[in-house]
């Protein structure tokens, strides 16, 4: 795919080709472009990403390299993701041209009901601990994947994970600060003190860390696959854990769960076909986004001008309040998907939007900010095989809790049920709960590969996608240039968070506007974004971001 540019042309939008590397926004960047002819991987850390590249460069392909990555990853960013928690896949195959969706969310408990919380005088879900905890489903996607798509097995793709829990790795200066950031946290629960803090404090940077009760449980996934956390010795661990703590998920819950293929949801934006994940996850989100974004636009205006904020802005928050009242497990309520995401619905929720002041209602109900303790990975193989994924244990460290003797942290997705019998994502006994975690792909026309992209950012996620998509097509950034750009957040109840890359000048005119403006540092809050974007050369142009730990490797 070419870099490229957007300009408005009477009323309609044209795609003007760069012919050149040279972006349409200039701007000083903190690491260099990383591209290649053959094929790219980037991830949310170093170590992950040079296991990725190292099963491509022995022939594997991008579902091989995905799933290794992802098992590293939840040894490297152990507070982040991991065997615990969900994830997503978006999955093209090159030989067909198709792209297939792999749900690896899991669902609430048997005993994930309304009258459970009010017999114990709660009025919504705890956001960690042990009543937040919901069956994970990430390692039998791991399997699922390399059964449909990959050349290896999984006990293969798990050997790199192994080495690093087994072995240890050096500790970055990032996973200490966090670490330190989550101290109590971590320090409320024996088995994650113990492994995650010295003396009460975290690991300094240089530290190896050993997870050596994780690398049993990953020999054992390894040796007897994913059965083993679902039916096996480790599944009657966990199922004792819960019980013994007073949770929601028994052993039956987790005998019973499996992932599930489905269709990509998809809109054209900018000459593309962009795809996302359908509803558990707010991919339909995302969609609704960029169709409004499409219609209130201004025309000729510059990355991050005060006139793009605000239109974007206005947009978020109409697409976020559909997403309240609407999202929810598909199995158990009926979701619009169709509707939210057609073009004459966008039409419409646009015209709420005013050039010059503050219309659209805020999300003052919604409570999901948050960083998205997540990681996100993208794989582009040589033969144009694709991976855009994306794992999480949502808060950092998930619900808090480890279970004993296995080095699993449970994930605290069940947190974002709701309670109210009327909401159509209220918990209810194997409902899969509203999911943040949204990976997106970009095609061209004719179906070929433009690009694969996601992040983590919990609640914010659509907002960053849309930005970096938006830096790419509309203002012809490279993917590294784009994932660096300074960026903006709307939270809930109308504060617009803007890094300090945005100017004061656009922010007197933003607050003028009517919006609440608050400068924040480059930080989690913000996305943590990645791209693999295939330039009309071929080449695999990638973007990591500094944000976080993202590191990308190309040749």
């Amino acid at each position: 795919m070419k870099a490229q540019r957007l300009v408005r042309t009477t009323g309609t939008l044209a795609i003007l080709s760069l012919l050149g590397p040279v972006p349409a926004q200039s701007q000083s960047m903190m690491r260099p472009d990383v591209m290649g002819r053959e094929a790219a991987v980037v991830s949310d850390h170093v170590l992950a990403s040079n296991a990725g590249a190292a099963v491509l460069r022995r022939g594997g392909n991008a579902v091989d390299a995905a799933i290794t990555m992802a098992a590293v990853l939840a040894v490297v960013r152990p507070h982040m993701n991991g065997v615990g928690g969900d994830n997503f896949l978006l999955i093209r195959e090159a030989k067909t041209g198709r792209v297939y969706a792999l749900n690896g969310s899991g669902r609430a408990g048997a005993k994930a009901t309304p009258a459970f919380f009010a017999e114990r005088k709660l009025t919504q879900v705890p956001s960690t601990g042990i009543m937040s905890v919901s069956v994970p489903g990430a390692v039998r996607a791991w399997e699922d994947a390399l059964k449909r798509f990959g050349t290896i097995s999984l006990s293969g793709a798990l050997q790199p994970a192994i080495d690093y829990a087994e072995r240890g790795f050096p500790v970055s200066t990032r996973l200490s600060l966090d670490i330190t950031e989550e101290s109590r946290k971590v320090s409320s629960d024996s088995s994650l003190s113990r492994i995650f803090l010295t003396n009460g404090k975290a690991p300094a940077p240089g530290t190896i860390l050993v997870q050596a009760d994780l690398a049993r449980t990953l020999r054992t996934i390894a040796t007897g696959g994913a059965d083993v956390l679902y039916r096996g010795p480790i599944a009657q661990q966990i199922a004792a854990f819960i019980e013994r703590e007073g949770g929601l998920v028994t052993a039956a819950d987790l005998t019973s769960h499996k992932s599930q293929w489905q269709e990509p949801i998809s809109t054209t934006y900018a000459g593309k076909i962009v795809l996302a994940f359908p509803p558990n996850s707010q991919g339909m989100t995302f969609l609704e986004m960029l169709n409004i974004a499409e219609s209130a636009m201004p025309a000729n205006e510059a990355a991050n001008s005060a006139p793009m904020i605000h239109a974007l802005a206005e947009a978020s928050k109409l697409a976020y309040q559909d997403r309240d009242r609407f999202l929810a497990d598909p199995a158990f309520s009926s979701v619009p998907v169709d509707r939210l995401i057609s073009k004459a619905y966008a039409a419409d929720r646009a015209r709420v939007i005013r050039r010059d002041t503050v219309a659209a209602p805020d999300r003052s109900g919604a409570a999901r900010d948050g960083n998205g303790d997540t990681i996100y990975l993208s794989v582009v193989d040589k033969d144009g095989n694709a991976v855009s994924m994306i794992q999480s244990l949502f808060a950092a460290f998930g619900s808090g809790r480890m279970v004993p003797g296995t080095g699993i942290t449970l994930h605290n997705r069940g947190a974002l049920f709701e309670l109210s019998v009327e909401h159509p994502n209220v918990v209810t006994p194997g409902k899969r709960p509203f999911h943040t975690l949204s990976p997106a792909m970009a095609l061209n026309a004719d179906g070929s590969l433009a690009a694969a992209f996601g992040t983590p950012g919990g609640d914010g996620q659509p907002q960053t996608l849309v930005q970096i998509l938006n830096n790419v097509l509309r203002y012809g950034m490279t993917p590294q240039q784009a994932v660096e750009a300074p960026r903006w957040r709307v939270f809930a109840g109308g504060r617009l968070g803007v890094e300090p890359g945005i100017d004061a000048a656009t922010r007197a005119q933003l607050e003028r506007r009517g919006h609440v403006v608050r400068v924040q540092e480059p930080s989690a809050e913000f996305g943590g974004a990645q791209m693999i974007v295939i330039h009309s050369s071929g080449a695999r142009m990638t973007g990591a971001d500094p944000r976080r730990e993202a590191y990308a490797v190309a040749w």
